[in-house]
C-alpha cells in the first residue's frame, strides 16, 4: 500500500470513528451534566468536601469554586515537585527547582502540560502519578464544568444560578473522564504501550553498546493524557516513543482520543439547548477548520519548495517519526495544535514554513476546532455570539441567540473574553524579543527564531502546551514568563465566561420572529467561519508576516 492511499485511510477512519461516537458519547455527557441523582461515590467525595450537592451556584460562587479549586491544586502539585527526592518511587531524582516547578504546576494545573524538562530524566514514578495524572483528570473536568455552566446560562430562565461547581467538577471525573481512561489504558497496553513501575534497565544493543532504558506507569498516564487534551508526554519525544505510541494503530488511536470529548461537546450542547441542528451547525464549523488545516499542512510537507532536498526526497522528513511517516505525522500536529492538547509525534520546528505556520495558526484560532474538553466548544460559542451580533448590526435589531438577547453587557464579556489572549500572546512575545537573555534562548535567528518564541507563548496562552523546539525554555525567565501566561489565558478567560453564563441566566427568553436570525443553517456556519477567519486575521496577521510568512517568502 502506497503513503497516499494509506493517508487518506487513516483519515477516513478517524471521522468515521468519531462520527460513529458521536452521538452516544454526546448523549450520555449530557446525562452527566443533567442527572439530578448522585451516586454512592459521589456522595462520599461530597460528605468528605463538605459540600451540598443539591444546591445550586450563582456565577461568583461557581467561579471562586473554579479560582480555589485550582489555586489549591497548584500549590499541592508545586510542593510535591519541590519534595520530589524525599518521596517514594522518585528513582533517585532530585527536587525541581522552583522556577520549573512553579512552571510545571501552572502547566498542569490548566490543561496546558507544557514541558520544559524531560520526563523521564526529571520526575520519578510518583509525581507521573499522583500529581501530573491527578491534573490531567481535574484540568480536564474544570473546563468542561465551565462549559455546563455557559451552556446553563442559554437554557435557564429568570435566575442568576448556573449550577454547582463540585457537583460538576466530580461527575465529569467519576462518569466520564475516569470509566474511559479505564477502558483505552487497556486498549493501550494490547497494543504496546508499557506500565510497569520499572525504573531504568541497562542493556547491551546489539552492536555492542549500553543504554539506559526507562520504565514507568506510561498507558494509564497516556489514555488521560489524550483524552483530557492535555498533551504532557511521560517521555521527552512525548508520542514520538515507542513506549508511548509503538504502532500506527496506537497512533490513531491517540488521535482519536484527542478529538473524541470536543469533537462529541457540540451533540451535548444541541440536546441540552433542545434544538440539535445549533450542534450539527457549531461541529459543521469545527469540522470546516480542521479540514482545512489538515488540508493544508499534509500539501506543505508533502510538495515542499523551500527546501530543495525535502523536495528531491518527496516529502519533508526531518523532525518525523520514520514509523508513522508524513501523512500520519501532518494528522496528530492538526489535531492537537487544534484541540489544546499538546501531544506531539514529530519535532513542529522542522515543518515547512507553510506547515509550521498552519499549527501557529491553528492555536491562534483559539483552540475551538474543536478545542480543549470543554473550552473548545465554549471558545466557539463566544464567537458565535459575536457573529450573532455583526449579523444584527447588518439589519439593525437587537441580535439574539438561542433566545436570549445580546446587550452591551453580553457583549462586552464576550469582547473581554476574545482580547485576552492576544493580549496575553503578543505582550509576552514582545518581551521575550525586547530582552537581550530571552533572545539568546532561540537556537535559530531571524524569522525562524522568531516564529519559535512565537509559538511558545500562543502555546501557553491557549493552553496548548506543544513546542516548537529550537527554543531553550527550561530558564528562570521563560519558566517564569510562559507560567504566567499560561494561568492568565486559562483563568482570565473563564470569569468572562462565567459572567456571561450568569447575564444570560438571568434573561427571560424572547420569543422567535420572522427577524430572528437561523443559528442552524449553513449560512450561519459560513458567517461564523469567516468571522473566525477574520478575528484571528487582523490579530495575528502582523506576528505572523514577522515569523513563517517572512520565513516562507525568503
Amino acid at each position: 500500500m502506497n503513503d497516499t492511499l494509506a493517508g487518506w485511510l487513516q483519515i477516513l477512519l478517524l471521522v468515521l470513528a468519531l462520527a460513529l461516537t458521536f452521538r452516544p458519547l454526546g448523549d450520555h455527557i449530557a446525562r452527566v451534566l443533567t442527572g439530578t441523582r448522585h451516586t454512592k461515590a459521589e456522595r462520599l467525595i461530597y460528605r468528605a468536601a463538605g459540600v451540598h450537592g443539591d444546591i445550586d451556584q450563582t456565577w461568583p460562587v461557581y467561579l471562586r469554586g473554579v479560582l480555589a479549586f485550582s489555586l489549591v491544586s497548584t500549590l499541592f502539585l508545586y510542593g510535591f515537585l519541590r519534595v520530589q527526592n524525599l518521596l517514594p518511587l522518585s528513582l533517585g531524582r532530585g527536587a525541581v527547582t522552583p522556577d520549573l516547578s512553579f512552571n510545571t504546576a501552572a502547566s498542569f494545573v490548566t490543561n496546558t502540560n507544557w514541558q520544559s524538562y524531560a520526563g523521564e530524566s526529571t520526575m520519578g514514578h510518583l509525581v507521573q502519578m499522583a500529581g501530573l495524572a491527578v491534573q490531567n483528570f481535574v484540568s480536564a473536568a474544570v473546563g468542561i464544568s465551565v462549559l455546563a455552566a455557559l451552556l446553563r446560562g442559554f437554557t435557564r430562565q429568570s435566575t442568576g444560578r448556573v449550577g454547582n461547581f463540585w457537583v460538576d467538577l466530580t461527575r465529569i471525573v467519576v462518569r466520564l473522564l475516569l470509566p474511559l481512561s479505564f477502558v483505552f489504558a487497556i486498549v493501550l497496553v494490547a497494543s504496546g504501550v508499557i506500565q510497569n513501575f520499572h525504573g531504568f534497565h541497562d542493556l547491551t544493543t546489539l552492536a555492542g553498546g549500553h543504554q539506559s532504558i526507562p520504565g514507568g506507569p506510561v498507558a494509564s498516564q497516556e489514555a488521560i493524557k489524550e483524552l483530557g487534551t492535555n498533551g504532557g508526554g511521560f517521555y521527552n519525544a512525548n508520542s514520538a516513543h515507542p513506549f508511548e505510541n509503538p504502532t500506527a494503530l496506537t497512533n490513531l488511536i491517540e488521535i482519536y482520543l484527542l478529538l473524541v470529548i470536543a469533537v462529541c461537546l457540540p451533540r451535548t450542547f444541541g440536546v441540552l439547548v433542545g434544538d440539535r441542528r445549533q450542534g450539527y451547525a457549531v461541529i459543521a464549523v469545527m469540522a470546516l477548520l480542521w479540514a482545512a488545516s489538515v488540508a493544508l499542512v499534509t500539501a506543505n510537507e508533502l510538495h515542499s519548495v523551500s527546501s530543495t532536498a525535502g523536495h528531491a526526497a518527496g516529502g519533508m522528513a526531518e523532525g518525523k517519526e520514520q514509523r508513522f511517516g508524513i501523512w500520519s505525522s501532518a494528522l496528530f500536529a492538526v489535531s492537537t495544535t487544534l484541540t489544546s492538547c499538546g501531544a506531539v509525534n514529530s519535532a513542529h520546528d522542522s515543518y515547512t514554513p507553510g506547515g509550521g505556520g498552519m499549527t501557529i495558526f491553528n492555536m491562534m484560532l483559539g483552540e475551538i476546532a474543536p478545542g480543549g474538553t470543554g473550552s473548545g466548544l465554549y471558545g466557539i460559542l463566544i464567537l458565535a455570539v459575536v457573529a450573532v451580533f455583526v449579523a444584527g448590526l447588518m439589519v439593525g435589531r437587537t441580535p439574539e441567540y438561542l433566545g436570549k438577547k445580546l446587550r452591551g453587557r453580553e457583549m462586552k464579556f464576550a469582547s473581554l473574553y476574545l482580547l485576552t489572549t492576544p493580549l496575553t500572546v503578543l505582550v509576552g512575545a514582545g518581551l521575550a524579543m525586547a530582552f537581550p537573555g530571552p533572545r539568546a534562548a532561540m537556537l535559530n535567528t531571524g524569522p525562524h527564531g522568531f516564529s519559535e518564541v512565537l509559538y511558545a507563548f500562543a502555546s501557553a496562552a491557549n493552553n496548548n502546551g506543544s513546542a516548537f523546539a529550537g527554543l531553550s525554555a527550561d530558564t528562570v525567565w521563560y519558566n517564569t514568563a510562559l507560567g504566567l501566561v499560561m494561568l492568565i489565558g486559562r483563568f482570565l478567560p473563564m470569569v468572562f465566561v462565567l459572567a456571561l453564563a450568569g447575564s444570560l441566566a438571568g434573561q427571560q427568553p424572547v420569543p422567535v420572529t420572522a427577524g430572528t436570525l437561523p443559528t442552524h443553517r449553513p449560512q450561519f456556519v459560513g458567517l461564523l467561519t469567516g468571522v473566525i477567519l477574520i478575528v484571528v486575521g487582523l490579530t495575528y496577521f502582523p506576528a505572523l508576516a514577522l515569523g513563517p510568512l517572512a520565513e516562507g517568502l525568503h
